[in-house]
């Protein structure tokens, strides 16, 4: 065989490649590695692996904005964000982000970027499309360990987990204070924000459960049910048309899959290694798991699995990690 004859197979998958990449047909997922302080690339399509992005030093928070055509990673021992170019694949700016940015999430039109500073307790915005080390916007004060980050589709309003307070901020970007708070269970970190149903979900992990926040007055935030899910739940994601609630149980190594409508738990799937980051792209569910170092992909519908995807040291990918860049 020589270097100018590939196998077939090999054409095919570049020929795959050079088409997911170009017209992005097909999304990719974006996992945050911790130990290996870099971003493993996984397009969709062809289900493997395609990139290896080396940011700053453990990587932890992600979000994916197709509209913006980047990723932002939140890199806490650095104290920056890290904007990956999504048509590059490549780290195109880095952003200063306070003592320790955490959770992060853009607004819908990807003008805005807000990241939680877990140390220095507040909610720090940032202009999504800045030139290079472009300093916040704004900074504004929130409770104990901000973590999760979840915005608003109305552009104005950004929900915070307080994890050390046991509630939820949230605020008014525009006029940059808290609006109002929610209690929820026992240290809050990820957020989840359901857009049809204006529900924001709020996974507790010390109670073990997740709280039902309705929000259809921001500025009224009420708790309208609690669902018991597996020890110390991470990360959540909406499957099937937003049907099911995925959500993972770091310490008891298993997925909780939640009917959305009757918020009734139908089953609790076994067999993964802490499992952290969570996302939902088409019939398929991609599950993080920081200690074996993968990507497990899931039926969306049954929970059932169909591969796995080796990844960098102990991915986390808390946050929206699927995306694609939309077209010029």
């Amino acid at each position: 065989m020589t270097a100018t004859a590939p196998p077939a197979r090999l054409m095919l998958a570049a020929a795959l490649l050079l088409f997911c990449t170009s017209a992005g047909a097909a999304p990719f997922a974006y996992i945050t590695n911790q130990g290996s302080h870099d971003v493993s690339v996984i397009d969709l399509a062809l289900q493997r692996v395609v990139a290896s992005i080396p940011v700053g030093k453990s990587p932890a928070g992600v979000v994916a904005s197709s509209r913006a055509g980047r990723t932002f990673v939140s890199n806490p021992d650095s104290k920056t964000i890290s904007v990956i170019d999504m048509r590059q694949q490549k780290v195109v700016n880095t952003l200063p982000a306070g003592d320790g940015p955490v959770g992060i999430d853009i607004s819908g039109d990807g003008k805005h970027l807000y990241a939680a500073d877990w140390y220095s307790s507040r909610l720090l915005v940032f202009d999504a499309l800045a030139a290079k080390d472009s300093k916040p916007l704004a900074s504004i004060a929130v409770g104990r360990a901000p973590a999760g980050v979840a915005a608003h589709s109305d552009g104005a309003t950004v929900f915070v987990a307080e994890r050390d307070d046991d509630s939820v901020a949230v605020v008014d970007t525009a006029a940059r204070r808290v609006a109002a708070r929610v209690r929820v269970g026992s240290h809050p970190f990820a957020l989840l924000y359901d857009a049809p149903r204006a529900r924001l979900y709020a996974l507790n992990v010390q109670s073990n459960d997740v709280t039902v926040v309705d929000v259809r007055d921001t500025r009224r935030p009420a708790v309208v049910a609690t669902v018991k899910v597996g020890k110390a739940p991470y990360g959540a994601a909406l499957a099937q048309g937003g049907a099911l609630l995925y959500v993972t149980n770091q310490h008891e190594d298993t997925v909780s899959v939640i009917d959305a409508a009757s918020l009734k738990v139908l089953r609790t799937l076994p067999g993964f290694a802490y499992p952290e980051g969570v996302a939902a792209h088409g019939d398929r569910v991609y599950v993080v798991n920081w200690m074996d170092d993968n990507v497990q992909v899931l039926d969306a519908a049954s929970g059932q699995k169909l591969a796995t995807i080796s990844t960098g040291q102990n991915s986390r990918g808390f946050g929206a990690f699927i995306g694609a860049p939309m077209e010029p």
